[in-house]
């Protein structure tokens, strides 16, 4: 059993939320459109502990998402994260950003495609089975009206995520399915984040980076 604070800031959601053995006890997030993780991360951290009654002194463990998804937000969890870490001497757990949004997904299909919005008709994606374990891994991918096409002619496929709207937009195959008005969240985390405590998947807290996949450019 183990008391885990879980970060996610990967995209314009700042959601923190703690969990004792996978099961969540508290949750406070804003999925606003700007960006705030910097003004509003430690505070959530602050509102968790305290709906939750815990204290950092009892935490076992820190999760943060570890990408893709946007430069600053990843920098500002991961920094917050590794902060906490240091400081109380606990294990980091970084989990992928793709496999937290996938735990979300309530609709039946064959294969999941989460996806996380890029620039312009580009996402961040991987492909899931059923099971939601993932059978390819996360590419970053410029859309246009042949992408999936095998995948689509195997199957139902659920498109799942922010990305997914601008691909709804090019895709009109039968067997697709879409849920659009979703980001990733720091509730989805707990399970994932006590199955690696039990197998004591941790990352080194001084050399842990997030997991950018794309070079940044300002432009």
């Amino acid at each position: 059993m183990a008391l885990i604070l879980s970060i996610e800031s990967a995209t314009t959601n700042c959601s923190v939320a703690i969990a004792d053995n996978g099961k969540l006890l508290h949750l406070v997030e804003d999925a606003s459109q700007g960006y705030s993780h910097g003004e509003q991360l430690h505070t959530f951290i602050d509102q968790v502990l305290l709906g939750a009654g815990k204290t950092l002194d009892q935490l076992d463990a820190v999760a943060v998402s570890k990408g893709p998804g946007s430069y600053t937000g990843l920098r500002i969890g991961v920094s917050a994260a590794k902060g906490l870490c240091y400081s109380l001497d606990l294990p980091l757990i970084a989990l992928p950003t793709l496999d937290i949004m996938v735990q979300a997904a309530d609709q039946k299909a064959d294969i999941i495609i989460p996806m996380l919005d890029a620039r312009r008709m580009e996402v961040y994606a991987g492909i899931y089975d059923s099971d939601k374990k993932q059978v390819r891994a996360t590419q970053a991918e410029i859309l246009d009206s042949d992408s999936y096409k095998e995948v689509l002619a195997s199957g139902s496929v659920l498109f799942y995520g922010n990305g997914a709207e601008k691909w709804a937009s090019l895709c009109s195959h039968p067997n697709a399915s879409f849920a659009v008005n979703t980001l990733p969240s720091a509730k989805d985390m707990s399970l994932l984040a006590q199955q690696a405590y039990d197998q004591e998947v941790f990352e080194d807290v001084a050399y842990f980076e997030p997991f950018y996949l794309k070079d940044f450019k300002s432009f």
